[in-house]
């Protein structure tokens, strides 16, 4: 299918099929999620959450509601250097936060401007020619926002954990799928949730200077507070529990038939479904793609449990670190601290980040979106 329904329900007549060929309604909707039907019989299509025409109108309402998306968990940053006396330090991490978002912002929007190779066999062209045929991969997306505006959009959902959507994720490219799984397998440290994307990125702050205290030879310090054995087991244990209960799950759906019944697109696109599942219930807010069928007994009680695991299991172990740093005594920096403002800390910090998540994942990207991907482009 060229274009699908968000309810994935076919059409009752000939006058439907045509509808949903020209998604011409009026308001620039591409997609149907849902129908309504008027009393002289018409149907009207209007997707849902953030796609809706009346609660996302305009490419200006869609910029405003990144923004708003974005900048109270990039303002618990700027907050934190105040509260601890060093804006340098809320700033550091502001920046690394930023180093890892736009790349994939960048990325994942060019593998969506370069289209679905199927349509060459097509005869369809997916190169943009004019200002109405953006071309590239459409699917599922609004006509009145396009590739980019839609694509900025999913990553910010993403990476801040916001649940919301202009467009179906389901019906992004591979590697557009990829990007937007692995800003919730860094453990929404990339902004996250309010508060949370902070205290997500600094547990891998303390393991960067746990890390560089490793190569200068000196006890790891931070913000003046010693970083002892108690508060590595806390950061890596909260690290690590994301990734254990993701991939766990994702397996155990995999092996039982009530997991694999929902699946409506088999082979790797329907990993990826499962895997993407699991991370957002684990890491964010519990969301799925539409084309596994989540409403059921297993995924309820199964992501239930991964919610809450995801959700104190991350918490507790920060409360500890913070309780163990408040009764330490700080200490002056001398000419060996290691100064955790600066630029090569700051690289520093998003290279461990980076390649925490790409070695724990990429197993598993390799059998979903790396695989379709290779398919696709064979």
């Amino acid at each position: 299918h060229l274009f699908r329904a968000g309810s994935r329900r076919p059409a009752k007549n000939e006058n439907d099929n045509a509808h949903a060929a020209s998604a011409s309604n009026g308001t620039g909707c591409f997609l149907a999620g849902n129908r309504t039907i008027s009393r002289q019989r018409r149907w009207f299509f209007f997707n849902v959450n953030n796609a809706h025409p009346y609660e996302n109108p305009s490419p200006l309402t869609n910029f405003f509601e990144v923004l708003a998306t974005l900048v109270i968990p990039a303002a618990f940053c700027y907050t934190f250097g105040i509260l601890v006396g060093d804006r340098r330090q809320g700033w550091a991490i502001l920046i690394a936060m930023l180093l890892i978002y736009v790349p994939c912002v960048y990325l994942g929007s060019i593998a969506e401007q370069q289209g679905n190779p199927a349509l060459h066999s097509m005869g369809i062209d997916p190169a943009p020619q004019a200002l109405l045929y953006p071309g590239g991969n459409m699917e599922g997306k609004e006509t009145r926002f396009g590739i980019i505006n839609s694509s900025i959009y999913a990553y910010a959902a993403t990476a801040a954990a916001s649940g919301s959507n202009n467009a179906m994720v389901d019906s992004l490219m591979p590697l557009g799928n990829l990007f937007a799984i692995w800003l919730m397998h860094t453990g929404e440290i990339v902004f996250g949730g309010t508060g949370s994307g902070l205290y997500g990125m600094l547990m891998f702050v303390l393991m960067t200077v746990f890390i560089a205290g490793l190569m200068v030879g000196r006890k790891p310090e931070y913000l003046g507070k010693k970083i002892d054995v108690y508060e590595m087991k806390m950061a890596s244990f909260s690290v690590l529990v994301m990734p254990i209960a993701v991939l766990l799950l994702t397996a155990l759906a995999l092996m039982i038939p009530t997991g694999v019944s929902a699946i409506g697109n088999p082979g790797a696109h329907g990993f990826t479904e499962i895997l993407y599942t699991f991370t957002s219930l684990v890491s964010t807010n519990g969301g799925s793609m539409g084309g596994l069928n989540s409403n059921t007994p297993f995924y309820n009680v199964v992501g239930g449990l991964a919610m809450f695991v995801g959700r104190y299991w991350t918490a507790i172990p920060t409360l500890a670190i913070a309780g163990s740093l408040a009764r330490k005594k700080g200490t002056p920096a001398n000419a060996g601290t290691v100064l955790t403002y600066t630029p090569l800390f700051t690289f520093l910090l998003v290279g461990i980040a980076i390649i925490l998540g790409a070695l724990t994942f990429f197993p598993a990207l390799s059998l979903g979106p790396v695989a379709e991907h290779l398919m696709l482009w064979k």
